[in-house]
């Protein structure tokens, strides 16, 4: 009998290792992971930089607390700035946690508007986390059932839907922020428009509001620029950012520019752990290898090329309803549920997933090579034409 919480429905394997873009099971079984932790594992498995980063940073210093100065943590700090074109960034450890202090950033920016009970307009088909404030803030009822009440402050409207948002901005006063993400992970690889990412700035702009970005999963180079924001050319206001930061090691980070910087001010927010000197020793040699090993441009073409294999695979096959997706995040729309194809890809040696019923989503780790995106095409189409009946 296990002693774990029975909070996940975990599937029946467990892995021993991991080289490059392949796990290994306990009984020595190689898979191609197409998941990568769920966008989580940026590097792969067993990235020589970072695990000599990590394996250097926790022989010299593992933790100090915020209670003093992290010069890692700075060094991060300006090094996302520089690559975002925020100007200030506030550390914790995961996703919810950034997406925490982007909610309590709003409502104390608002409140010093004068406004006494500031909202945020959030959307449809979203997830923000499973804390109390993100999982009120999330589009989907699943998450929020049984938690109630929940917390308030949150105006909801449809996803890429400038008239929704427009209609809140002319009858809801209280409002003082836009929470969303650029590319909804788990709402099925569903894409902002670019002109829509301009209007809702310019809306902002207009009403004194924070435009606030959730990449948390589409964020540090999975799309093929750092940011998913940097497709729109815009900038927000606030960002959040976790998953991919630290390759593996949790991470999550917070940031600020504009209207929203200064916001917050010493005793406002905190973490004990976020930010410390493993973390950030772990997303610098993150960065660095994006950066040295031309990680962003491959995401880029290697999302394209597993993209364009699917289309001419499954190409008149009746059951597929899209094939969509930026860099390596990609959604592909079946007209029925499959979750049954986790299982099937699995025995035939890749880890994929399932979102918003049927949505196959597929995040591999930014070293894919134009022979994986080919390998994961080969092991996977004939496993979807089955399952669809072709």
């Amino acid at each position: 009998m296990s002693h774990l919480m029975n909070t996940y429905g975990r599937q029946p394997i467990a892995f021993s290792h991991g080289d490059g873009v392949w796990l290994f099971d306990e009984a020595g079984n190689k898979y191609l992971d197409a998941l990568a932790g769920i966008a989580v594992s940026t590097l792969g498995h067993n990235h020589p930089a970072l695990v000599e980063a990590i394996s250097h940073q926790a022989a010299t210093l593992i933790h100090t607390s915020n209670l003093y100065r992290i010069p890692l943590q700075e060094r991060l700090a300006d090094r996302l700035a520089d690559c975002s074109g925020m100007d200030e960034v506030f550390f914790a450890n995961t996703g919810c946690e950034a997406n925490e202090a982007a909610i309590k950033l709003a409502r104390l920016y608002g409140h010093r508007k004068g406004v006494e009970k500031p909202a945020v307009v959030v959307m449809e088909q979203s997830f923000h986390g499973r804390t109390l404030a993100t999982l009120s803030a999330t589009g989907n009822r699943k998450v929020q059932v049984g938690f109630e009440p929940l917390v308030s402050g949150f105006v909801r409207v449809p996803f890429n839907d400038l008239d929704a948002l427009e209609k809140v901005a002319a009858n809801c006063p209280s409002v003082v922020a836009v929470l969303f993400e650029p590319i909804q992970g788990e709402g099925g690889i569903h894409i902002a428009d670019a002109g829509y990412m301009r209007a809702v700035r310019a809306v902002c702009d207009r009403r004194d509001w924070l435009m606030m970005l959730d990449e948390v999963q589409c964020g540090v180079a999975r799309t093929g620029k750092w940011f998913g924001f940097q497709h729109s050319d815009i900038l927000p206001d606030v960002m959040t950012l976790a998953k991919g930061l630290g390759s593996g090691v949790p991470i999550g980070a917070c940031l600020a520019a504009g209207r929203a910087a200064g916001t917050f001010q010493p005793g406002n927010h905190g973490s004990t752990f976020g930010g410390n000197p493993l973390a950030c020793a772990a997303a610098l040699a993150t960065l660095d290898a994006i950066d040295g090993d031309g990680l962003m441009p491959r995401a880029e073409s290697v999302g394209e090329r597993i993209r364009a294999g699917f289309a001419a695979a499954l190409d008149g096959i009746a059951g597929i309803r899209a094939i969509r997706g930026k860099g390596l995040m990609i959604g592909i729309e079946l007209d029925r549920a499959c979750g049954p194809l986790v299982e099937r890809a699995r025995d035939a040696g890749v880890l994929i997933n399932v979102t918003a019923e049927r949505v196959i989503r597929l995040l591999p780790p930014l070293i894919f090579t134009d022979a994986d995106a080919d390998e994961l095409i080969g092991r996977l189409a004939p496993l979807i034409r089955e399952f669809l009946g072709d």
